[in-house]
């Protein structure tokens, strides 16, 4: 390790530990692939053993704020379907589905149009077991029964398609470089004197990172498989036609800065101590992801989350429910709030529509 950046952390939890015993034997590991490990080691990873979503969980997504979120999610998929020429049949997939909320909530509001219902066949793209479990329980009964593929390549091809993905981009692996007074270093996990788990820096940076009006100290983060996702989903529309609607949180330029943080009841942990115990994540680079998605034959457009449910009435939607609930309005207040208010999600979080290059935007952008 030629420099350190950060303090040492005890090597706490088995997978730390093996994570160390790897580095001991093999050299540091960038921070992509601690990531990739922290979060899906069939053995140890957080998705793949214990994801804990909710108030009583680590963290909290729009779907579990108020179901608002979800009915106008639903409602937007059936505009869109209807704008796409209500294709029958069609596949409605959502990547990286949670619990089953969003998608309980959106079929549940879609079922306002009983032809949308009856066309759409639901997929769901989910490499956790855990969380397929839950998914299956939330959402068994329900007007759409749902099928499970690991990834959108094991969903069939042929039809339509209209994809939903809310907080996917953020957890896919980053790897991060720093700005030296020689061009570039990689950030990576190695080991300290002791043998316990630090961030250091090695190497060189790819060369066609932009050194201009970046500071030395600076991180940069590249997601390759935030760009990937762009692209598959991209390549997927041109060829069947659809659109796909992405909410995270993220940037809408580009701009360094060290994103990478660890999760554990709603505070902010080491994660370097937490490894596999604590929800790690990273911006979303929207920029990178509508760049590959266009390379691969689509277009795209981009809207604050607040403008978007804006945009999709979730203000009426309130005062309606307040309307027929008053006991309920000091609650459906404070989610709507939570959902688009400017010092909360409703900038720093976004949403990334792609759509074929033929066709007019959906709804709302």
């Amino acid at each position: 390790m030629s420099e350190r950046l950060d303090g040492a952390s005890p090597n706490s939890t088995p997978l730390g530990r093996r994570l160390a015993t790897q580095i001991a034997a093999s050299g540091p590991i960038t921070v992509a692939q601690f990531m990739h490990a922290c979060l899906h080691d069939p053995q140890h990873g957080y998705y793949a053993t214990r994801p804990a979503l909710g108030a009583g969980g680590d963290f909290i997504t729009a779907p579990l704020v108020s179901q608002m979120f979800g009915e106008l999610i639903g409602l937007w998929a059936v505009e869109t379907w209807c704008g796409l020429g209500c294709p029958s049949p069609f596949a409605l997939i959502e990547i990286g589905p949670g619990d089953g909320t969003l998608a309980f909530d959106m079929v549940r509001a879609a079922r306002l149009d009983p032809a949308f219902v009856a066309a759409a066949d639901l997929w769901l793209v989910e490499t956790s077991a855990p969380l397929a479990a839950l998914q299956q329980s939330r959402l068994a009964g329900g007007a759409l029964t749902p099928r499970w593929a690991a990834s959108l390549s094991g969903v069939p091809g042929g039809a339509p398609v209209i994809m939903i993905a809310n907080e996917l981009l953020d957890c896919l692996p980053a790897r991060q470089f720093v700005r030296v007074a020689r061009g570039w270093g990689e950030r990576v996990v190695g080991l300290n004197a002791m043998g316990d788990l630090t961030f250091g820096l090695t190497g060189a940076g790819p060369a066609d990172l932009p050194a201009a009006d970046v500071a030395e100290g600076a991180v940069v983060e590249i997601c390759a498989a935030q760009a990937a996702i762009g692209s598959e989903l991209g390549a997927r529309i041109s060829a069947q036609g659809g659109a796909a609607l992405l909410i995270d949180y993220g940037r809408d330029r580009f701009e360094p800065g060290d994103t990478l943080q660890a999760l554990s009841r709603h505070t902010k942990v080491d994660p370097l101590s937490t490894a596999g115990e604590a929800d790690l994540t990273v911006h979303a680079d929207f920029p990178a992801v509508l760049a590959a998605a266009q390379a691969a034959g689509a277009q795209g457009r981009l809207l604050t989350q607040g403008a978007f449910l804006r945009r999709l009435g979730i203000e009426a939607r309130a005062a309606a429910l307040s309307q027929a609930h008053p006991d309920q309005a000091p609650r459906l207040a404070r989610q709507l709030a939570r959902l688009i208010g400017d010092d909360q999600m409703g900038i720093l979080f976004k949403a990334l529509c792609l759509y074929a290059a033929d066709r007019d935007p959906p709804p709302a952008f």
